[in-house]
């Protein structure tokens, strides 16, 4: 950055001039500590550096960051789906289980881990989140570990719903996180990132469940504890580095110089989608923010886009073993054969991302994605099974995708639209609390007496999905509404004339109700 302009800045106001000064805004660091936010307009900030050192900065973040988080949503997901892995390596014969038992203990993990989503976002606006996604990571990875000990259907009822409390806070932390680092067109493809190793986590759980369930008979335990043993070890072991290693802050990240830190925070500061006016990363969660974003009816609409994802994946999950294994194929090769899937949807997440933040679009997409997993249902449901079980394994691939793919342009959709950070960090935990109780659905809707055609798995996904592209459709309209009502209040007047209309701080706290804010539809 410019040593020069911010100088010059500084200089302004270390002269005691009585001028209003918007050039300097001093905010809390999330430490305690104070910092100083330098406030060039979002022209000066794209001057003062040049493209190469931009990207050699943002490359920074992303090395530190990205990887770290993807590693940590990895193990999460691996961990919350292995009990399908685990149950075609024997857990359903040697804990007899029968009827809807095996359903029951899926549906239990996502009463707690709706509940305590919103509860645990706003201890992440408390404490560190290193420290908070430490404790998160080493508590779940106990209780999975444990889960290789149980020898009853009572105790796979109590370690599922104690996984469900212990996992519950990571997601809403971690896509919060990257909000505060990123653009709001920067941060998809971040998060996509980050979120294919939910894709790829079926391909390594099914990979390592292999592997590991031929360790039946060591220590006298049966190859499927050794699943949980083992990938409840690993959280266990990462938490103490996590502690160290991730990064809380712009304002507090030792990895930055000063100059970088200032660019960082302040492109955040302006990106209110206007080109003017400023929002804020750095308030403390007030009962004003929770209270906004409980309100924000948009929050509530894109849940019936997130359930369409959390009903339709966490089934698929569940299932997707089973449903192979019934074309005939062995249980080790039914593992095996998730892989290509799921490496197929991680190639779909990714692309849906980068091309939405080029376009700097989200709707379409979401609305792209669910219909290509309609198709998917559609060809599931019409297959007569358990004939031309090619064509079954075939349909399984749009499926996957198409319920993966558009799951980050739903949480960017709304994480982009909700300022200032406290009320995003709420209202993105209350849209995958809500969206995440669509898992205990999922988590029924595959009935094993219905193998291998499974009717109500297959329709529930595909009308939850229509619903999905109708929500899409509805919210475009009505962000691309307030948009114009902002652009035609706007009309005509200089930005003083708005800003004499209320304090800088009233202006802040306004977030994205601010005269200056616009949406991404």
């Amino acid at each position: 950055m410019d040593e020069k302009v911010a100088k010059a800045d500084q200089g302004d106001v270390d002269s005691g001039s009585d001028k209003k000064v918007d050039t300097l805004t001093e905010i809390e660091a999330v430490n305690g500590l104070k910092t100083v936010e330098v406030g060039f307009s979002a022209d000066q900030v794209l001057v003062e550096l040049d493209e190469k050192e931009k990207t050699r900065i943002l490359r920074k973040i992303d090395y530190r960051l990205v990887p770290l988080l993807g590693v940590l949503y990895l193990l999460a997901f691996i961990d919350r789906g292995n009990i399908g892995n685990a149950k075609i390596a024997g857990l359903y014969d040697d804990l007899h289980l029968h009827g809807m038992q095996y359903n029951t203990a899926l549906t239990l993990f996502f009463v707690p881990y709706g509940f305590f989503e919103v509860p645990s976002n706003i201890v992440l606006k408390i404490l560190r989140p290193s420290i908070w996604i430490s404790i998160l990571m080493f508590s779940w990875g106990t209780v999975m570990t444990l889960m290789g000990v149980i020898s009853s259907y009572q105790g796979l009822l109590v370690t599922r719903f104690f996984l469900g409390v212990t996992e519950s806070g990571f997601f809403p932390a971690a896509t919060y996180l990257l909000t505060i680092w990123y653009l709001r067109y920067e941060v998809q493809r971040r998060m996509a990132v980050f979120y294919a190793a939910a894709s790829l986590s079926g391909a390594f759980s099914g990979l390592l469940a292999y592997g590991i369930q031929h360790m039946d008979g060591i220590a006298g335990l049966a190859g499927w504890k050794w699943i949980f043993i083992i990938e409840g070890l690993l959280p266990v072991a990462g938490s103490f580095f996590v502690w160290f290693l991730l990064p809380d802050s712009p304002e507090t990240a030792r990895f930055l110089t000063k100059d970088e830190k200032e660019f960082i925070i302040n492109r955040l500061a302006l990106e209110t989608g206007s080109g003017h006016g400023r929002v804020t990363n750095s308030d403390k969660i007030r009962l004003r923010h929770i209270v906004a974003a409980f309100k924000e009816w948009k929050i509530w609409g894109a849940v019936v886009m997130f359930w369409a994802n959390t009903i339709g994946v966490y089934g698929f999950t569940a299932t997707v073993p089973s449903v192979i294994e019934e074309l005939g194929y062995t249980s080790a090769n039914a593992q095996l054969m998730t892989i290509p899937i799921y490496v197929f949807a991680m190639i779909m997440t990714l692309i849906f991302a980068f091309w939405s933040d080029r376009v700097e679009q989200r709707t379409p997409f979401i609305m792209a994605g669910f219909s290509i997993a309609a198709v998917g249902f559609i060809g599931e449901l019409a297959i007569p099974h358990p004939r031309l079980p090619g064509v079954t394994y075939f349909f399984l691939f749009p499926l996957a995708a198409g319920l993966y793919s558009p799951f980050i342009c739903i949480v960017c959709l709304v994480g982009n639209n909700l300022a200032p950070s406290s009320k995003r960090a709420v209202g993105m935990a209350l849209l995958i609390s809500i969206g995440n109780f669509g898992g205990i659905a999922g988590s029924n809707i595959y009935i094993a007496s219905q193998a291998p055609k499974y009717p109500t798995g297959f329709g529930t996904g595909l009308g939850i999905c229509v619903a999905a592209v109708a929500m899409a459709y509805v919210l475009r309209r009505a962000y691309r509404a307030e948009n114009a009502k902002r652009d035609a209040f706007m009309m005509g007047k200089t930005d003083d004339e708005v800003k004499a209309m209320y304090t800088e701080q009233e202006l802040l706290d306004l977030g994205d109700k601010s005269p200056f804010y616009r949406y991404t539809v």
